[in-house]
């Protein structure tokens, strides 16, 4: 399973699913590259992308829980 994080710098909610992912022993890349996030069409971030599904926070953390 490949699983990407794409964060900001300073993210409060960024800083909540890394956590998450971490807490449950997940392993992940960090792409902090606001050109990268603007190719894909990201407007904000925290969005998490796993085996090219593409979620935003909210649906990133109860994918997390469900681990």
């Amino acid at each position: 399973m490949q699983i990407t994080l794409y964060t900001t710098e300073h993210c409060p909610v960024c800083n909540m699913v890394k956590l998450t992912l971490l807490q449950k022993g997940v392993e992940f890349e960090i792409i902090d590259d606001l050109n990268i996030m603007s190719t894909k069409g990201f407007k904000s971030a925290p969005m998490l992308e796993v085996d090219e599904k593409i979620m935003n926070a909210k649906e990133a953390i109860n994918w997390i829980k469900t681990l």
